[in-house]
């Protein structure tokens, strides 16, 4: 492993054993280990990066705050950086969210929204409601009030003793259904599920809804017909739930427009924000509710919940920087051109490579998902470990992609694509050349069949 030069082994430790090298720098959508080996950042991270790594103008502005403060506690002072931000982030929500939460990750982001939504309930005085159903598969977050939410079981089912399991709906996976409805009947049958949950929790029970309106990374990249949208809010609003979307991962610009859910004109009640949020410069997040549920809470006695980071004057003053690049660059909108350009070349290796069943996304929120059979769409074997080895052969030829188990963690394998939004037709180039000799290789290995290349 490469350490730092006389560094003993480290005492850092993550999720594995994996071996990976020293990072030295980072620089626009590439970053560099310490022997000087190039990686293109394929996936921002963990769909982070939206304005690409060093950006001088993000630098510049958490270096001027530095000069002036680093810290100050919200319960002591107020500092320009999060007012600022605060009102910035209003101005980019649908009608109607005009309040701010910051938080530091996007676990934290979610913790809040539902705390939030049980507090307004407590106000209004449905002291039974105390649900929040969500789909499964999903993901909203590792603390356990968002793994709660989350439907992965390699992340829930451990921890399942330790906390209260929020009731599931299936996600709107409708890309492996072999029925005969169309695309609109599809979106209000998997719809309609959650007023049959509702409906069999007892309406009385719940809080919300919450759901990701474009799949992360449980999913891959998923999104719901159109007719989808439109009636899960019709749902929430006739047994008077609230709505929350969880836009860690596709909001600020990911998906071509500012939050996802503006491709289907959906304003939801509570919004959770953070990822892309700031883009990587420092840990921030944000919950953003609509002004009537902040005020009933506030009235009711304020809100109950808060962590020592929120609102701090450097993340705030690094996410303020990364919105203005954003709104100044026009990186929402190379993501929608970008995207469509990226996603035209993903599809295009499906002519290649018969074991590639769909493609899928928006924006540059983008996966593939490898099956033996595109017709069934079963997946590849187990045993293969593609999510994994796939993943391997792009990192060793300079290129970084992100995997998942496809079906609900314990099957399946699909690879997401989500490079800065800064990228060019050129980097999606160097992505593409990289992304088919891994494929390549893969195929070789495994004795997978794919169409020779005159």
């Amino acid at each position: 492993m490469n350490y730092l030069p006389n560094e003993p082994t480290s005492n850092l430790f993550y999720q594995t054993r994996l071996p990976r090298p020293m990072l030295d720098r980072a620089k626009g959508i590439y970053l560099y280990d310490v022997n000087g080996k190039r990686y293109i950042d394929g996936c921002s991270g963990a769909m982070v990066s939206n304005i690409g790594h060093s950006n001088p103008y993000v630098l510049d502005a958490m270096k001027a705050q530095m000069d002036k403060a680093t810290f100050g506690y919200r319960l002591h002072f107020q500092n320009q950086p999060a007012e600022k931000l605060a009102k910035l982030t209003a101005s980019l929500m649908p009608k109607g969210l005009e309040r701010v939460f910051f938080v530091s990750g996007g676990s934290e982001a979610v913790e809040s929204a539902i705390k939030l939504a049980r507090q307004y309930a407590l106000t209004l005085g449905k002291k039974n409601a105390w649900k929040v159903i969500s789909r499964d598969p999903s993901y909203h977050g590792c603390s356990l009030g968002a793994l709660a939410l989350t439907g992965y079981d390699p992340l829930t089912k451990p921890f399942m003793p330790m906390m209260r399991d929020m009731p599931k709906i299936p996600a709107p996976t409708c890309y492996l259904d072999r029925d005969s409805l169309s695309e609109e009947k599809r979106g209000l049958k998997y719809a309609e599920v959650l007023r049959q949950e509702i409906i069999r929790q007892g309406p009385d029970t719940v809080l919300g809804f919450i759901m990701e309106p474009v799949g992360g990374a449980s999913t891959g990249a998923l999104v719901a017909p159109d007719s989808y949208y439109a009636h899960i809010r019709e749902i929430c609003d006739e047994f008077n739930i609230l709505l929350i979307y969880d836009e860690v991962m596709t909001g600020a610009g990911r998906t071509g427009r500012f939050l996802a859910c503006e491709h289907w004109n959906i304003t939801p009640d509570i919004i959770a924000l953070s990822k892309g949020f700031a883009a990587g410069y420092a840990p921030l997040g944000a919950m953003v509710a609509k002004t009537n549920i902040v005020e009933t809470v506030l009235d009711g006695g304020g809100f109950l919940h808060g962590f020592t980071y929120a609102g701090n004057p450097l993340a705030c003053s690094a996410g303020l920087a990364v919105l203005e690049v954003l709104q100044q660059d026009k990186l929402v909108e190379n993501a929608a051109i970008m995207g469509d350009l990226l996603k035209s070349r993903l599809l295009d290796l499906m002519e290649r490579y018969p074991f590639i069943g769909d493609v899928r996304g928006k924006g540059l929120l983008l996966a593939f998902e490898l099956v033996s059979d595109r017709e069934t769409m079963e997946p590849l074997p187990a045993s293969l470990n593609a999510y994994n080895r796939l993943v391997d052969l792009a990192y060793d030829m300079g290129l970084i992609i992100y995997s998942r188990r496809t079906r609900g963690g314990h099957k399946g394998d699909h690879f997401m694509i989500c490079p800065p939004l800064i990228i060019t037709e050129d980097g999606i180039d160097e992505i593409m050349n990289i992304l088919i000799a891994a494929l390549d290789q893969f195929a070789d290995e495994t004795g997978l069949e794919r169409e020779v290349q005159s």
